[in-house]
């Protein structure tokens, strides 16, 4: 593995920025404002994945215990199916969970297959299908994940915080 894992710094956001423009088309790759929205909103977490100095991966993720939400998962084209999606996403699970959320969402285009088979691989199930969500005009699936330790007693405490 070239690539370690660490905590996002201030310096990193440019690098980001463009990370995200790379991965996603226009109009669902986030501005530079809404990317900095996220990463500084209280409970944002992020995990870099760097390769020598240059950024090949990111993930956002916001805590509100019990639940947390996955706001992007960014890996370099040339960085797909090497591992480092799977890296950043089992830490962050991990950080999250010693943190005491139960249970993480996500939204998945629909018709993003590659994504969607990484997340239900990953353990996330679809709940839903938010209607046009993105662009307005593409729909996504909502997506979860009880993590480990938490079960029946998480799904519970969900419901009856989610009413």
């Amino acid at each position: 593995m070239p690539w370690k894992l660490r905590p996002y710094q201030p310096r990193d956001f440019a690098a980001l920025h463009r990370l995200d423009q790379d991965c996603f088309p226009p109009g669902i790759a986030y501005t530079r404002a809404g990317l900095r929205y996220f990463l500084n909103q209280n409970g944002a977490q992020c995990l870099v994945a760097e390769e020598g100095r240059r950024i090949v991966g990111f993930l956002v993720a916001e805590e509100n215990r019990p639940l947390a939400h996955i706001i992007t998962l960014d890996v370099e084209e040339g960085h797909r199916k090497r591992g480092v999606g799977t890296a950043l996403l089992k830490e962050m699970e991990q950080n999250l969970a010693a943190r005491g959320v139960q249970a993480i969402l996500l939204e998945a285009a629909v018709n993003n297959e590659t994504a969607v088979a990484f997340w239900r691989k990953h353990g996330y199930r679809s709940e839903a299908v938010l209607k046009r969500y993105y662009l307005g005009r593409v729909d996504a699936y909502e997506m979860r994940k009880v993590l480990p330790g938490a079960g029946e007693a998480g799904r519970s405490e969900e419901k009856s915080r989610e009413r």
